[in-house]
């Protein structure tokens, strides 16, 4: 009968067939939930779609005032489009690199138009409004004006939120405020213009927009100058991918977060199941094989694969095992070629068989020579016992 400690194709099912299926059903999950949030998703804030999450009420409603709408999909042509009879609106911030974003601060800088940043978060607000800060974000919601801005006061109770910011600007409108934190800045610029940070984007999708003052305030903050550039930001633009990055800076930070509590989650389930295997016990072993029984059945195995090299050496390194701290050889020369012989033939004087021979010699040519080679080794170790016992009494 033949017996095999590997485990079976069934075995090995029933044991992980519980992670391959939350595997199976984390992956199904993924794939939903990615397919659900690109659909929803899909030309948000984009002037020319009249989907729920488009923007084509607010750029239809603008048209009829006699204002223009120009979409861009660079940082490039977004600076180049600026002008003090322009309004900039930068729809996603969060999706623009370091160079697109100082790209954007030296063109609106001094344009004398207006920008309106759509919930910037803090590396956004960093390079585009210096002297502000993006220190909370939460959901949108109706919130009332509380501030001088006209715009904001003439529309009233508008849906903002989001993302709330501080400010040490001089001559700021901070509107909107939730927990005692603006979320509409209205910042004059140097070149005679405004910048606008607005914490939320719900305000301008065509399902919000006939909601409280969201029109009014909507149409002020854009209607402001003739000119209207609706910057989307895209993947065909080159300034995103200009500059040394790497691997690392392409992740976004919520997945760098997910990966340290996957590892922490890791640690505690390996710390877990260690703790469930309990103290070390000792088992009775199901047979015992005798040490003379192991030893004849490796011999036929050497003798089947006819390994008479492998088999001397053995009996050799075995012996130069035994011999080494018997006359004071350390252990790393133990298996070089020379200095343990040299030394046994030192101690035995004159020996019968020459110890480099025995030790550090050729293998065998045949079985004869095997056997030969295993009696004389140990006729050398005992000659050696009987000397060092002769010397030390």
């Amino acid at each position: 009968m033949t017996t095999s400690a590997s485990p079976t194709a069934h075995q090995l099912w029933i044991r992980y067939r519980a992670f391959l299926a939350a595997l199976l059903a984390l992956l199904v999950f993924g794939a939903l939930f990615a397919a659900q949030r690109s659909g929803e998703n899909h030309n948000a804030l984009n002037p020319r779609s009249a989907d729920p999450q488009g923007s084509r009420a607010v750029a239809q409603l603008l048209a009829e005032q006699g204002v223009t709408t120009k979409v861009v999909t660079t940082a490039g042509e977004a600076a180049s489009a600026t002008g003090p009879d322009t309004t900039l609106l930068v729809a996603v911030p969060g999706l623009l690199t370091s160079h697109q974003l100082s790209a954007l601060r030296s063109a609106t800088a001094h344009s004398g138009g207006r920008t309106l940043l759509l919930s910037p978060g803090a590396a956004q607000v960093q390079v585009l409004t210096p002297g502000v800060r993006a220190v909370a974000a939460g959901s949108a919601q109706v919130l009332s004006a509380n501030c001088d801005f006209p715009a904001a006061r003439r529309a009233g109770d508008a849906l903002t939120g989001g993302v709330q910011y501080t400010t040490s600007v001089p001559g700021a409108d901070s509107c909107y405020p939730y927990a005692g934190r603006p979320t509409l800045l209205r910042l004059p610029s140097p070149g005679g213009g405004d910048t606008v940070v607005l914490g939320t984007t719900d305000l301008l999708r065509n399902d919000h927009l006939d909601e409280q003052g969201n029109a009014s305030l909507a149409l002020q903050l854009l209607g402001t100058h003739p000119k209207l550039v609706w910057y989307l930001p895209s993947l065909s633009d080159a300034a995103a991918t200009s500059g040394n990055r790497s691997f690392l800076d392409l992740i976004p930070a919520g997945w760098t977060w997910a990966f340290y509590q996957l590892l922490i989650a890791a640690a505690l389930a390996a710390l877990w199941r260690g703790r469930r295997l309990g103290p070390v016990i000792a088992e009775r072993l199901p047979v015992v094989v005798r040490a003379a029984e192991a030893t004849e059945g490796r011999a036929r195995l050497y003798r089947r694969a006819n390994a008479r090299a492998r088999a001397a050496e053995a009996l050799r390194t075995a012996t130069r095992e035994r011999l080494a701290p018997l006359i004071g050889v350390p252990p790393s020369q133990a298996h070089v070629p020379g200095p343990l012989a040299t030394t046994v033939a030192a101690r035995l004087g004159d020996p019968a068989v020459d110890p480099h021979a025995l030790l550090d010699g050729p293998p065998p040519p045949d079985d004869k020579a095997l056997l030969s080679l295993a009696d004389d080794l140990d006729t050398l170790e005992r000659s050696l016992l009987s000397a060092e016992r002769l010397r030390n009494p």
